[in-house]
């Protein structure tokens, strides 16, 4: 029988088409590409240095703070989407007022959260995302610091460091991705190309392309300082709106994610919190406090309600934790790295004996908290507090903080340990907690706190 080659061919296209992996059939922008002297472990280990200095510098929240489990959630979904290198993407959230966010090469993406408040839905905010996970495929701060090192290199040359690596002769011809740096701030033409492969890795992920230019305009629109640095940063290259409807044309039509309802829950999170300005942070800087040890707390308060308890805290504080587990009150800046170097948790303890006295089940507990940290001791004896209408036990303690101090040794913490006795046996305690030489400043601040306890 004689074959019919003409629609053979085309069934075998369309078999191979069919089964090519999506990641192929996805991003129809294709990369571009560039001169850059880093290769992908460089690139990935320059990141991380600097992502490393990064959150030295920076008030984030912690990894376990709510907001940025969203962000992580949100950002790996729309990465898993992102077409060449499959880089190993991270991402921040900075407690900073203004709307801006960054990337670095190699994943790392930081995210202030004032772009949180500012969205209008899920889409404008997967828009900021999507187009810095864009400027990582792109490779655009490697390539830009690979240009200047090029324009280095006869110095270089004469230093004796061809041969070294890209990441040895940048930092001996005194290059970075620090916060701030040059090679972070991206031209006009790597705008362009962000906000196009942006485009794709939003349709693919299921949200409309065109809230990515809507977002960026309502910024030109309101200007001001919030707006001025996403600006100084990103510089718009000009009929943005058109460039990306222009992209999203070519594009089969299809229905998209606007919201969640988890979004929304993270809207009202973030609109009660009062983010650091640009300014404070770089204050802060000068005078050689660390953002991550910042909390100054302030007068106006807040009341959690727990099933045990009720409390009231400084409303620039966050609580983390429900009103079934464990809870931490802290400052954004005082938790880091799943540890706490200012403010209070507040737990449960089982004695071993549900009938020992106060007393002992409060040296119990001492006994307890010092198997995580050897270098607790106690300062001069417990006593006896009332706090409305129930006693408890009270404790000050010294030992070293978890968290390093600017010159990376073991700073010391003040620790004041207060427990009340339970109906059904176990106790509740508080741990309110500061860095030994702020404790003093800190310590009306707590005393309040424990005065508005009441346990249930």
């Amino acid at each position: 029988m004689r074959k019919n080659w003409p629609v053979v061919f085309f069934l075998s296209a369309l078999l191979v088409f069919c089964n090519a992996p999506i990641n192929l059939l996805q991003a129809r922008v294709t990369p571009s590409s560039g001169f850059d002297m880093f290769s992908a472990q460089e690139e990935i280990q320059a990141g991380q240095q600097a992502a490393a200095d990064a959150k030295k510098q920076l008030p984030l929240l912690p990894d376990s703070d709510p907001v940025t489990k969203y962000i992580q959630r949100l950002g790996q979904k729309l990465a898993s989407h992102a077409p060449g290198e499959k880089w190993p993407y991270e991402f921040h959230v900075v407690n900073q007022k203004e709307i801006n966010a960054f990337a670095l090469p190699g994943g790392p993406v930081f995210v202030n959260l004032g772009t949180i408040q500012a969205a209008d839905n899920e889409a404008q905010l997967a828009g900021v995302m999507a187009h810095e996970i864009s400027h990582v495929v792109q490779r655009h701060g490697t390539r830009a610091a690979s240009k200047q090192m090029a324009a280095q290199l006869p110095l270089a040359l004469l230093g004796g460091l061809m041969g070294k690596g890209a990441l040895s002769q940048m930092a001996q011809l005194g290059i970075s991705f620090g916060v701030g740096s040059y090679f972070l701030k991206n031209s006009r033409s790597a705008e362009s190309e962000a906000d196009l492969l942006g485009s794709d890795i939003m349709y693919d992920t299921g949200y409309d392309p065109h809230q990515m230019a809507v977002f960026f305009a309502k910024l030109a629109e309101e200007g001001g300082a919030r707006g001025s640095q996403f600006f100084s940063d990103h510089p718009d290259p000009g009929n943005r709106a058109q460039s990306v409807s222009k992209e999203v044309n070519t594009l089969p039509r299809k229905s998209f994610i606007s919201d969640s309802p988890e979004f929304h829950e993270i809207k009202q999170r973030v609109g009660g919190m009062k983010p650091l300005t640009a300014q404070q942070i770089a204050d802060m800087q000068k005078t050689g406090a660390s953002p991550a040890q910042s909390s100054a707390p302030s007068r106006a308060t807040k009341t959690f309600a727990h099933n045990n308890y009720k409390i009231s805290y400084p409303d620039n504080w966050q609580v983390y934790g429900d009103q079934n587990s464990s809870v931490t009150i802290a400052p954004p800046s005082g938790v880091s790295e799943n540890a706490i170097a200012n403010g209070v948790m507040i737990n449960v303890y089982q004695p071993e004996d549900s009938h020992s006295s106060l007393d002992q089940a409060t040296h119990d507990l001492l006994a307890s908290l010092r198997q995580s940290n050897s270098d607790l001791r106690a300062i001069g004896n417990d006593e006896d507090v009332r706090v409305n209408g129930i006693s408890g036990k009270s404790l000050d303690l010294i030992g070293n903080s978890p968290l390093p101090d600017q010159q990376g040794h073991a700073a010391k913490e003040r620790d004041w340990l207060v427990t009340f006795k339970r109906n059904d046996g176990t106790l509740l305690y508080l741990v309110f907690i500061a860095p030994d030489k702020d404790f003093g400043s800190m310590r009306p601040t707590f005393e309040q706190m424990l005065k508005s306890l009441q346990l249930h």
